[in-house]
């Protein structure tokens, strides 16, 4: 199993919860600072990230995403 977060810019409000309907997301918070929200997701395979990030990025009002990979 491959964890990342992914920090998600965006102006809309409840960006978290739209980022919660996607299979991957296992938790998403609104967060203060230069992010707007977080999504911390789980997959099989290190490839299926990207995946994930291009449907965060395909979501109306998400401006940028930075994506951290957890190191083990």
């Amino acid at each position: 199993m491959v964890r990342a977060i992914i920090l998600v810019k965006s102006p809309k409000k409840l960006i978290a919860a739209r980022l919660r309907k996607i299979t991957s997301i296992t938790d998403s918070f609104p967060t203060s600072g230069q992010f707007d929200a977080v999504a911390i997701i789980e997959v099989k395979e290190l490839g299926q990230i990207k995946e994930v990030a291009n449907q965060i990025q395909k979501i109306t009002g998400v401006d940028r995403t930075e994506t951290m990979i957890e190191v083990q």
